[in-house]
This record gives C-alpha cells, sequence and structure tokens, in this order.
C-alpha cells in the first residue's frame, strides 16, 4: 500500500508517555549475520487490542529467532515515536520496526534512522519510496474497506439500502478502510452518516445512539474496528434497532464469537500475529541477505458465519 497525499494527517489524538522495555534472548550485538547477532527495537504505536496482539507477535517471533527486542510504546504521540526512535538508535539495534502513529512522522523518522546507519521496517503501511526502508509488512487498507462493501452488495441485492458509517479517527487508516469501502458501494446503497469513532467504544457508542435516532431506517452499518462495533451493535439494540447488519474489520477471537452469534454480519481478519511475525521474520532474512519480499502483503479474508473455520489466528496466546 502506498500512502496518497491525502492519506498524510495524523492517525489519533496525541496523548503523553512512553515505555520502553527489553525482552527476548540473544546476545544484544548490533549488525547483521546470524539470527543470534540481531537486535530489533520494537516501536509500537498505541495501545489498542490490534497494538497490544502486534506486540506479543513481534516478541514471540524474535525469541524464536535468537533475536534481542527492546520495545517502546508511543501511545498515539508523534513526538513521543521520534523519541522513541532516538532512543532505540542510542541502543544501536541492528534495525528498527515501527508501527506508526502517523504518516507525517514517518519522515523525520526515516530521516533520523538514515543519519545513523539504521534501517527501518514498517508495519501495517509503506512508503512511496521503498528505498529508503529495510522493507514493510502493508495491510491494504482499502482493500479491508472494499470486502465489506462487496458483502453488503451481495447481501442488499437490488434493494435501495441506506449505510452508516463509524470510522476511526481522521486521518490515514481511517481514511484509507473509509475511502475503500465507500468506492465498492453499489450504486443501490446510500451512506446517510459518516461519523469518526476515534477507535474509542464510548465514542462509537454515542456515534451509534445519534446515527440510528437520526436514521432510524438504516439497513447496514461498517464500522472501523471490532472494538468499535461491539458498542454499535449495544447502541443499535438498545435503541430497538436489532435489524441493522454490521460489517467490521479485524478478526479477533471476540469478534469471529460475534460473526458466529449473528452480532456483526462480517469482519475482515487482518491478523495481528501475521503482521508482527512477518515482519520480524523479513527483518532479519533481509539484514541478513536473504531472499525474503522487501514488501509483504499481509493476507485478508472476509469471514462470514460460513467460513468461520478459516479465519487466522489474530492474537499470539
Amino acid at each position: 500500500m502506498r500512502l496518497s497525499a491525502r492519506s498524510r494527517r495524523a492517525l489519533f489524538a496525541t496523548v503523553t508517555g512512553s515505555t520502553l522495555v527489553l525482552t527476548g534472548c540473544g546476545n544484544g550485538d548490533s549488525g547483521s549475520g546470524s539470527a543470534d547477532s540481531v537486535s530489533l527495537g520494537f516501536v509500537n504505536g498505541g495501545d489498542t487490542n490490534f497494538h497490544s496482539c502486534l506486540q506479543k507477535a513481534v516478541e514471540g517471533q524474535a525469541k524464536t529467532a535468537g533475536a534481542k527486542v527492546y520495545t517502546a510504546n508511543s501511545h498515539q504521540n508523534a513526538g513521543t515515536e521520534l523519541s522513541n526512535i532516538e532512543d532505540m538508535i542510542s541502543r544501536n539495534v541492528s534495525a528498527l520496526i515501527v508501527q506508526t502513529v502517523n504518516v507525517d512522522a514517518l519522515k523525520g523518522d526515516i530521516a533520523k534512522a538514515k543519519a545513523s546507519g539504521i534501517p527501518i521496517y514498517l508495519t501495517s503501511v509503506s512508503t512511496g519510496d521503498a528505498d529508503d526502508i529495510l522493507g514493510a509488512a502493508v495491510v491494504d487498507l482499502k482493500k479491508v474497506g472494499s470486502l465489506d462493501a462487496g458483502w453488503i452488495a451481495q447481501d442488499a441485492g437490488t434493494e435501495q439500502v441506506q449505510v452508516g458509517i463509524v470510522a476511526g479517527a481522521p486521518g490515514a487508516a481511517s481514511d484509507l478502510l473509509v475511502g475503500g469501502f465507500k468506492s465498492a458501494l453499489p450504486a443501490t446503497a446510500k451512506v446517510v452518516a459518516n461519523q469518526p469513532g476515534m477507535f474509542n467504544p464510548a465514542k462509537a457508542q454515542d456515534v451509534a445512539e445519534n446515527m440510528i435516532q437520526a436514521h432510524p431506517d438504516l439497513d447496514y452499518a461498517f464500522v472501523a474496528n471490532e472494538e468499535m462495533a461491539f458498542a454499535v451493535r449495544k447502541a443499535f439494540d438498545a435503541a430497538g434497532a436489532k435489524d441493522v447488519k454490521i460489517v467490521t474489520a479485524n478478526g479477533t477471537d471476540e469478534g469471529l464469537a460475534a460473526v458466529k452469534n449473528g452480532e456483526f454480519s462480517a469482519t475482515v481478519a487482518n491478523s495481528a500475529k501475521t503482521i508482527g511475525e512477518t515482519a520480524v521474520k523479513n527483518a532479519v532474512g533481509l539484514l541478513n541477505k536473504e531472499k525474503v519480499d522487501k514488501i509483504a502483503n499481509i493476507p485478508l479474508l472476509l469471514v462470514t458465519e460460513d467460513n468461520l473455520s478459516e479465519a487466522p489466528q489474530y492474537c499470539p496466546k
């Protein structure tokens, strides 16, 4: 996924604070070579379930690879992200793995790392110039949205339907999800509401309450992640709108259970476990000049009650 100029806006609201932890195993020497000579700095972007599962995956795969990993959390603050990058550089890690909070921040991050001779491997997104990075494990967020829209198109058939959108926070991730969703809707589906839930369940519930009050004939809702989708379902049900069908994304155990019991009609499995493990495997492989993909596309799967058994594991146990 390459980011457009429109995409490069902040993903989340600013929050302060950071953490740094040393985990994994290995001798901690920097530089390429055998896996046990590699040290990785993982700079996580936030505190959602996705971020927690991503970190578990990075730590687990690093341990399997015999690599040492230092972890830090930017808590959705671009300034903290840059400070975390600088701290990792001071530790002379072999490479940085970064789940950015804000794609605008990547320019400064990459410049700092390049000046220090430390390559960056990105998770979830890539950059316009792949020569600037070691590699990336990319999620096609437009495709995530389009898969959910495709389910609505198939389910609605030729009927005229009303659709509501509970987006994330204004910025790259949410814009790409919503853009992919809207562009793939059929002409018979009218988007009657589109409001940000800020990737916050409480905010998403407020948005959903207002949405169903303003549009009592709503047929479908696209919600940018499952954590918000549970809150949206709660709001709709409380308003007597249990027939509104919700499509969302993540593929967590809880989300799959909600598809099974009918709370959600569909979700797009986008495995944090796969992203984290791919990042470590490929970063180490690229450091060692192995034949691995520089840009790895993470598999996506539209999950309904008909194919629940095919969903990948979302979070490491």
